[in-house]
Parts: C-alpha cells; sequence; structure tokens
C-alpha cells in the first residue's frame, strides 16, 4: 500500500523544504521511543517520510510515482540505509540515550548522547578516538611604537603561569621512584563502557581519567607539585615581532600558553598589538603621514628643511610656490612590508599665517599686495 509521507508529515503537498524540516523536528521529537508517550513505528514511519521529502529528486519521484522508488531509502529490514544521521544528530543533541537532556538530574550521569553512540559506530572496531585535552590559552596585550614595527624586533614578556614542574618534568612522581599498574583501567589506559540504546547495544572506550590513558601511575607522588606535574611561576617569553604589524593585530605563539597538566597539551599565547600614538606621525596603512608647517615665504620661494623619519632625520626640498594641504612623497620611508619592500612617507605642507608682524613686515607686504601678490 502506497504511503502518503505529506499526511505523516502533517504537511501539504505544496510544503516547503524548511515546512518539511520543522515538521520533522517537531514530529521526531514528539514520538521518539525512549521520550514519554513515544511510538516506535510512527517515529520510524516520520524519518522514512522526512528521507523522502527531503530530497528534491526523491520527491519528484514519489510525487509521480508513489513510494516503490524509495525501496532502498525506505526502513527496510536491511536496516538504518537512507537515514539522514547529520539531521538525526541535530535533532537529538543534547538528549541522552534516555531521551533526557543532558544536565538534567534525573538524566543518566554517564552523559551518553546519540553523538557519542554513533562517533563509536562509525569508529574504527568500535574503540572511541582518543584525545588529548588542550591546557588554557592566555591572551595579553603589547604596546608598540612605530619605530618598535619599522623593522621589527624581540620583546621580553614576562608572565605569572602555570609551567612543568622542575622536579619532575611534567610526570608528576617524585624522581627516582618506579610507576606502578594504574587500579581503575588494570593498566590499559582505557575504560570499557557498554550501553543499551533503543538503536542497540553499543560499547565505547574511554581514556582513563586516573592515569590520563597512560596505563600506570607513580608510586610516590611530586611533592613539589602534588602530582599535578605543572606549578604556578613567573616565565620570560621572548617574543618576536615581525615588522610591519599592525594595531589590533594578533600574534599567535603555540605551546606558550598554560603548561599543561599530565597527559594534557599546553595551551596558546595570544599576543595582541596595541600601537601608540606617535607625537610625529599618523599611519596609514604601511605609509605614515606627517605635517610640516613652512612659512609663507619659505612656501613662496621654496627652501630645504630637515625633517624626522623613522629611521633618521633628512632634507626635505620644499618647491617655491607650494600651496597648503599639497603631499609631497618621500620613497620608502613608510612601514616595511611582509611582501617585501616598504611603504612611503607622505609630508603634508602647512602654511603658517603670521598673527604678528613687525612695522617693516607690514611694509613689505605692502609692497607685495600693490604687485598683487
Amino acid at each position: 500500500m502506497s504511503k502518503d509521507y505529506y499526511k505523516i508529515l502533517e504537511v501539504n503537498r505544496d510544503a516547503s523544504k524548511e515546512e518539511i524540516k520543522r515538521a520533522y523536528r517537531k514530529l521526531a521529537h514528539q514520538y521518539h521511543p525512549d521520550k514519554k508517550g513515544g511510538d516506535e513505528k510512527k517515529f520510524k514511519e516520520i524519518n522514512e517520510a522526512y528521507q523522502m521529502l527531503s530530497d528534491a529528486r526523491k520527491r519528484t519521484q514519489y510525487d509521480q510515482f508513489g513510494t516503490v522508488f524509495n525501496q532502498e531509502g525506505g526502513f527496510s529490514s536491511q536496516g538504518w540505509r537512507g537515514v539522514n544521521f547529520e539531521d538525526l544528530f541535530q535533532e537529538f543533541e543534547g538528549f541522552s540515550a534516555q531521551g533526557s537532556p543532558r544536565g538534567e538530574a534525573d538524566g543518566p550521569a554517564s552523559g551518553w548522547d546519540i553523538g557519542d553512540i554513533f562517533g563509536d559506530i562509525f569508529n574504527q572496531r568500535g574503540r572511541a578516538r582518543r584525545y588529548k585535552t588542550k591546557a588554557q590559552d592566555i591572551s595579553v596585550d603589547l604596546e608598540l611604537t612605530l619605530e618598535d614595527i619599522y623593522k621589527g624586533l624581540k620583546k621580553d614578556i614576562k608572565l605569572r603561569k602555570s609551567v612543568l614542574c622542575p622536579n619532575c618534568r611534567g610526570g608528576g612522581g617524585e624522581p627516582g621512584n618506579s610507576m606502578k599498574k594504574c587500579s581503575a583501567c588494570k593498566g590499559s589506559g582505557e575504560i570499557h563502557q557498554t550501553q543499551r540504546t533503543f538503536f542497540g547495544s553499543f560499547s565505547r572506550v574511554t581514556t582513563c581519567v586516573e592515569c590520563q590513558g597512560e596505563g600506570e601511575l607513580p608510586e610516590k607522588t611530586c611533592t613539589k607539585c602534588r602530582g599535578r606535574g605543572v606549578i604556578t611561576d613567573i616565565e620570560t617569553i621572548t617574543v618576536s615581532i615581525p615588522f610591519g604589524v599592525d594595531d589590533g593585530q594578533i600574534i599567535k605563539l603555540e605551546g606558550q600558553g598554560e603548561a599543561g597538566r599530565k597527559g594534557e597539551l599546553p595551551g596558546d599565547l595570544y599576543i595582541r598589538i596595541h600601537l601608540k600614538k606617535h607625537k610625529d606621525f599618523i599611519k596609514k596603512g604601511d605609509d605614515i603621514y606627517y605635517k610640516l608647517f613652512i612659512s609663507f615665504t619659505q612656501a613662496a620661494l621654496g627652501d630645504k628643511i630637515e625633517i624626522p623619519t623613522l629611521e633618521k632625520r633628512v632634507k626635505l626640498k620644499i618647491p617655491a610656490g607650494v600651496e597648503s594641504g599639497k603631499l609631497i612623497r618621500i620613497r620608502d620611508r613608510g612601514i616595511s612590508r611582509a611582501s617585501g619592500g616598504r611603504g612611503d612617507q607622505f609630508v603634508k605642507i602647512q602654511i603658517k599665517t603670521p598673527k604678528k608682524l613687525s612695522q617693516k613686515a607690514k611694509e613689505l607686504l605692502k609692497k607685495l599686495k600693490e604687485e598683487e601678490i
């Protein structure tokens, strides 16, 4: 008998893909077998309908010919072929195998969820992949001047952070003592667990928390770090600041964050660059800008004036008749580029208008005025 998938999902035949997905989510939550009032048969039917109607090609065939074209995608006796596991994970993310949200008081303490189950199904031989945990990252701010980033430099940064214990070198045991087999995992470094769910019984293997997967523990705990493998201390880290770094840029130093406890990877160090406001220059990209004030006569007659750059002072030629606001370019006096070369320095001319004039100066200006200068 042909099934009416639209009726199963409670949508119209012209329903959009989003409407079908919303209906599926609602009904899948409602009829999940592990929930109160759930219905395994109805739940399978809902999933079968969604697999058909969420696929444009299958939906077109279904609309024309019915369910005959969905035999490979339905829930046949061969198992869960055709199930969109990605959508299924999204629908039940946060639910344990018993149907309770993770973290609720009535949920199982083990925190099993559908992602864990299917992760173990598709993992090699059903064994859980081991992932080392990572210690905390550190973020610091570093203030630099334009001179600092002109060519790059090295900076020493002192940080109070966790470092490897100098006594046990991170092993957690007193030097010279032997190791013993971990009683929790019996030396395997792994804990085997089995869980029965709606999908069947699944086994998974987790890393032993007692020995962090090592399979053994020291006979005597390190007296300096008490077995943690790390202590808190002040460490000086030398940071190479590349030329051309910009304000707000972040430099990452892998493994320079908090030291990892036994079995942990160290965290990373993130350095955020802040450029100090310069008394002479303004940075725009790889170029720098300098404002130069000159007199009316210097503007009219031209001149050579010594000005600062990020490296040294240089002579700048002012062309006769220069106008206020004119930009004079000095090549390769800007910030070094990572791709090679340097930016430029631009000098913006500002003509000063005198506020106090001597009698002689006034007379000279009157004569210039008469000549319409």
